[in-house]
């Protein structure tokens, strides 16, 4: 399978690079080579960017879209590896020097993102500055949150697991509100249906969100951090603490914001 052809939109005043944390940490003459061949695209839910065995041709940046990074067994089932958001960039293989991947990538919360040739990203990668060290650092943290979630799977229950997921998500969004159905969550965490139910069922008993029509809120993130496993704090100090020494330039936030 080749990779999804996405149609670009013209850039608004509400779209900005610097709303993805890699883009923003670059200095500006790195940033301004790569700014000619960055173009905004919508990123659709559902929208397919890339299959298993597909030749890469982009790498996406997000800047309000989340992808899920997920593996398809041949009876069908599912279950994400990774999501990434503002923080970081889809298509890690093509600077790892794969340029297929055995995963799918698939958009679970839709929004924008910038779109970057791979001739225009291997070039500015080749150059072994600023760029090459953000996207290697960044690779080991998707490695931690691809490792964590396998384990997360294995020994935590739905409940936690949920709550983890939740929590991941709602720093990747403006809002404290994802679209997001019952069946969707379920495939991501790869467990029945029935499990999230029944899990977003106590979790909105205690106050913690409300779930209705696709729609989840977070009400208490605090009780439902409570609720959460270890796994979500492991995977965000990691990525805190190799991007902690990165400088932003004016007018960008933060991966701490």
């Amino acid at each position: 399978m080749t990779e999804r052809v996405v149609r670009t939109v013209p850039a608004a005043s509400v779209h900005n690079p610097s709303q993805n944390h890699l883009l923003a940490a670059l200095p500006t003459a790195e940033f301004e080579r790569l700014a000619a061949h960055l173009e905004l695209v919508p990123l659709p839910l559902g929208e397919i960017l890339f299959e298993p065995g597909g030749q890469l041709q982009h790498a996406y940046f997000p800047t309000t879209a989340i992808v899920s990074l997920h593996y398809v067994m041949e009876s069908g089932a599912s279950s994400e590896s990774a999501g990434v958001g503002n923080e970081g960039v889809v298509g890690i293989s093509l600077f790892m020097g794969g340029d297929t991947t055995t995963s799918s990538a698939v958009v679970k919360s839709g929004g924008h993102a910038y779109r970057l040739p791979r001739r225009a990203l291997m070039e500015e990668f080749g150059r072994s500055g600023l760029l090459q060290r953000l996207l290697l650092r960044y690779t080991q943290a998707l490695i931690t949150q691809m490792t964590q979630t396998a384990v997360c799977n294995r020994h935590h229950s739905v409940e936690q697991q949920l709550s983890r997921w939740l929590l991941s998500t709602l720093d990747r969004i403006p809002s404290g509100e994802l679209v997001m159905t019952q069946e969707l969550v379920a495939s991501m965490l790869g467990v029945r249906r029935e499990g999230i139910t029944a899990a977003a069922g106590a979790l909105q008993e205690s106050g913690f969100i409300r779930y209705r029509r696709g729609h989840i809120a977070v009400l208490d993130r605090s009780g439902l951090e409570g609720r959460s496993c270890e796994c979500y704090a492991v995977v965000k100090k990691e990525l805190g603490r190799l991007m902690s020494d990165v400088r932003y330039r004016q007018g960008a936030v933060s991966i701490a914001d």
